[in-house]
């Protein structure tokens, strides 16, 4: 919102402002404040409390400053004696509403400001039938309600839940949760913007009625997905007492989802370990500092001299920030004389890196979430954005509602699919042949954009020849697809321009992620939706720095700012005076894989729990066996740990460390220390440099603090170089590239130019996966995610989240139940070619017949027991999306 500005003079003073801007705005840039309550910089105007009414000079009524734009040459009061009595008088009224019992309700909340400002007490009393069936993270008391809307509009407008209504008329209005007598047995998704935006405590947060108003608040970056929402964290004597969202943020918007918002209770839980421990005649004992480093020092010097550098490996964190990332990557390189080092990119986005780093050079999101707001169709592959990323997940769907296209290519009905312009389902695994039958009808249609074609890619030719097999009757046969519905797809993929598009991990986690990223980097090319806004391909990334550590160079081949070792391995050695290991390195699957044969002697686990998360846990589970030495360094006793660890190292949680965190969109963020580590936990930067020192490389470990190890990242890594933790301070985050102090970051990848000049196109052929449905095994199971619970819920499953969703499902269409004789809660066996899980059924027709879907949150279901070998050709990353199985009803009551 730029233009000419627009002057005009507020109580006396002559302010200006932008054009379009609001006369509640506009005296607020100057410090005006004018009474409301109904008004909240997230929503649309509504003037239901007119308190923000106005004297404007010429107008015979006072308008609501809230829905009035400032024009040129205004002259308004905002605070005369005739509007003060009126904003008395209507408070007087709501007061009588409100409750005289309960002060402490009230407490910071704006209605209580305008009531001691205008010497207005409330005189009413607590209604029956006002409180609302306990949530865990809502209290719900409309006897403090004064009917402003705002829960209704949030909730409309923001989140497009529409959980909130208004029911009866005049004194009887009152609001209830949609078409539901609580919020428990409604759609809401406790992400509590409602008790985030209301004005009176109506419906306010459990921990604050609890815990009272914070001491101090600290901005932060949250440590669930890779969304990378800002949060601003409250403290009181010593705990996280609530969160809320940054209005500011550019990724969040003033949003935040029940993860970012209420899941911090992990932080205290009481299994949290804050002391060092020892493994000791197969128990785990407390220990000093001294003695636990000095073991885990030894096991890893200890496995060097018996097998050589690449007998140790590390596994770094996705949940740790970019500058402990850094360090761990660079402890195995210089400490360790390893390049076996990873992170879990392997199991999840390593395709997305791979793909487009293929066909555009550089392999990560190349638009921004702002691009949500200016695409002309939006197409969502093998992602649930509103269960996995939610406050993305909300922008599409309000984008959805809007009228914008969505296309959906899910083998589920998930939400954005069931509001899709075209839901295209493909069989579990098919994902090549469907995009590959896309392009076809682009090119060969006369759809593609032939000059962006001639000026910025090559190859063209060689990939339009081996699309002529790929027809829509081919690959509809092959995915299940109507022919028709794929011809309709891309024909408004390719004429709705921008277009953009996001996908997850029912893309990359398949034999051919890599070939499916790329599929969808060819369509974006074949019509010129690549380095514009709106458009690009885009990574929804899951870990909330799973971008960061990949980019720090967690990765074997590959170092800092994912350059090839090759190129950068100078520019490394230089900087860190020391030589780079010249053998090659294993990831992480292979690093399990050689622990099995004996080749891998000694792993340093920081935030990663293999056995729970890698596939074939079995498997899994026998090559860890075959460690001497297994130092784990986390919040808690990790699968990996209680099974395998000898060492074990507490970490500082990512509430109590500085640094920066990298979202999906390369928007580099800063983490602020909102609480000491708790009890004797360390952060990873100092266990590092601790291990370093005991190793013999204390002087290359010696970084006073995160901003200094940020500092020698930005020596080695060009496109940070513009990223100083000062600057993310004082102007918030920024995507790189960024090279110098003054450029503001990239918004969009790719405008000008490639990085190798030209865009690559290549032929992909399709290999089925071997996981094939049979006379034995006649299911495809296909695993994910849920709404309240992330990953192995190591953190959400130690908040009141598990109040919310206790177990995990397995979704099963009614037709298949009815079958095998099941119901919902009925216990069932899952068993594949490779082991079997146990799950309690949850019969729904989002999940097509013969095709269930499997979350993988709890430790006690243990899916990955069922999960196979199979692993991206290019990457490695598991097939965890196509799993051959077998049901079979079970008496047994024990789910595990």
């Amino acid at each position: 919102m730029t233009g000419t500005p627009i002057r005009l003079r507020v109580n006396g003073r002559d302010v200006a402002t932008q054009p379009g801007t609001t006369l509640l705005e506009a005296c607020r840039q100057h410090g005006i404040e004018i009474p409301t309550l109904c008004s909240d910089p997230r929503l649309k105007p509504a003037s239901s409390c007119r308190l923000c009414e106005v004297e404007v000079e010429g107008r015979d009524r006072p308008p609501c400053a809230c829905a009035t734009l400032a024009e040129e040459g205004m002259v308004v009061e905002t605070h005369t004696p005739a509007l003060e009595d009126f904003r008395r008088a209507m408070l007087a009224r709501l007061a009588e509403r409100i409750p005289v019992e309960d002060p402490a309700r009230l407490a910071g909340k704006p209605f209580r400001e305008l009531l001691d400002t205008y010497g207005v007490a409330p005189s009413g009393a607590r209604r029956p039938g006002a409180r609302h069936p306990e949530h865990p993270y809502l209290d719900v008391d409309l006897s403090w309600c004064v009917a402003c809307g705002r829960c209704v509009r949030i909730c409309d407008e923001v989140q497009g839940q529409n959980i909130w209504t208004f029911t009866g008329r005049g004194g009887d209005l009152a609001l209830a949760p949609e078409l539901s007598p609580g919020l428990r047995e409604s759609a809401c998704v406790s992400c509590g913007a409602c008790a985030d935006t209301c004005p009176t405590g109506a419906i306010e947060d459990v921990s604050r009625l609890a815990a009272g108003l914070p001491d101090h608040w600290v901005r932060t970056t949250c440590p669930y997905c890779g969304t990378g929402c800002e949060l601003d964290v409250g403290v009181a004597e010593g705990r996280i007492t609530e969160v809320r969202p940054v209005i500011a943020s550019p990724v969040s918007r003033g949003h935040l989802c029940v993860k970012g918002r209420y899941g911090w209770g992990f932080n205290e839980a009481p299994d949290r370990i804050t002391e060092p421990m020892l493994r000791r005649h197969g128990v785990w004992e407390p220990v000093s500092w001294e003695e636990a480093l000095d073991a885990a020092a030894s096991a890893l010097r200890a496995a060097q001299a018996s097998g050589g550098p690449e007998a140790v490996g590390v596994l770094a964190s996705s949940r740790a920030t970019n500058e402990e990332n850094y360090l761990a990557q660079k402890f195995a390189r210089v400490a360790l004389g390893t390049h076996n080092v990873d992170c879990c990119a392997r199991v999840c986005h390593a395709p997305s890196a791979a793909g487009l780093g293929q066909a555009f050079g550089t392999g990560a999101a190349t638009n921004s979430y702002a691009d949500i707001e200016r695409a002309g169709l939006l197409m969502v592959v093998g992602a649930n954005p509103t269960e996995n990323h939610p406050i993305v997940g909300a922008r599409l769907r309000q984008r959805a509602r809007s009228g914008v296209p969505l296309i959906v290519i899910d083998p589920r009905r998930t939400e954005l699919a069931a509001m899709a312009t075209h839901h295209l389902a493909p069989r579990p695994g098919t994902n090549l042949p469907l995009l590959q039958a896309m392009a076809n009808v682009i090119f060969l249609e006369g759809l593609a954009d032939m000059a962006f074609l001639g000026a910025r890619t090559r190859n063209q030719e060689t990939y339009a020849d081996s699309l002529r097999a790929w027809t829509p009757e081919r690959a509809g046969a092959l995915c299940g697809i109507d022919p028709e519905a794929i011809r309709r797809a891309a024909r408004l993929y390719a004429t709705a321009k921008p277009a953009m598009i996001f996908h997850g991990l029912g893309v990359t986690e398949h034999r051919q992620g890599t070939d499916g990223v790329a599929a969808l980097a060819h369509l974006a090319l074949l019509t010129g939706n690549v380095g514009i806004p709106g458009g690009g391909v885009n990574p929804l990334r899951g870990q909330n720095n799973v971008q960061g550590s990949a980019q720090m160079g967690c990765e074997p081949s590959r170092l800092t700012g994912y350059q090839k070792l090759e190129q950068a391995k100078e520019v490394h050695a230089q900087v860190w005076g020391a030589d780079l290991p010249q053998a090659p390195g294993l990831n992480a699957l292979q690093m399990i894989d050689a622990a099995g044969e004996g080749r891998l002697k000694a792993l340093l686990v920081i935030g990663y729990d293999p056995l729970l998360s890698h596939p074939g846990a079995r498997e899994t589970a026998e090559n860890l066996n075959g460690l001497e030495a297994l130092v784990v360094v986390d919040l808690f006793l990790t699968e990996t740990a209680k099974a395998f660890g000898t060492v074990f190292l507490p970490a500082a949680s990512p509430f109590e460390k500085e640094g920066t965190f990298m979202n999906g969109e390369r928007r580099v963020q800063r983490v602020r220390r909102v609480l000491p580590p708790k009890g004797n936990s360390r952060t990873d930067q100092a266990i590092l440099a601790a291990l370093a020192e005991r190793l013999g490389a204390a002087l290359r470990f010696a970084h006073p603090d995160a901003a200094a190890v940020w500092e020698e990242a930005r020596q080695v890594w060009p496109a940070i170089a513009g990223i100083s933790h000062a600057r993310l301070d004082r102007e918030g985050g920024l995507q790189w590239p960024c090279p110098a102090e003054d450029h503001p970051g990239t918004p969009v990848l790719h405008a000008g130019s490639f990085p190798e000049g030209r865009a690559s196109f290549r032929p992909l052929d399709w290999t089925p996966s071997p996981e094939a449905p049979d006379r034995e095994f006649p299911f495809l199971l296909n695993t994910g995610r849920s709404l309240f619970h992330f990953n192995a819920a190591t953190m959400t499953g130690r908040t009141r989240n598990h109040e919310l969703r206790a177990d995990d499902e397995l979704e099963l269409h009614p037709d298949d139940a009815a079958e095998l004789g099941l119901s919902a809660g009925d216990p069932v066996q899952v068993r594949s070619r490779h082991g079997a899980f146990t799950l309690r059924v949850r019969p729904t027709d989002r999940v097509r017949r013969g095709e269930p879907f499997a979350t993988f949150h709890a430790v006690a279901a243990y899916v990955n027991l069922a999960t196979g070998p199979g692993r991206d050709a290019v990457t490695g990353t598991p097939e965890y999306k196509v799993t051959a199985v077998s049901l079979h009803p079970t008496a047994d009551s024990k789910v595990r």
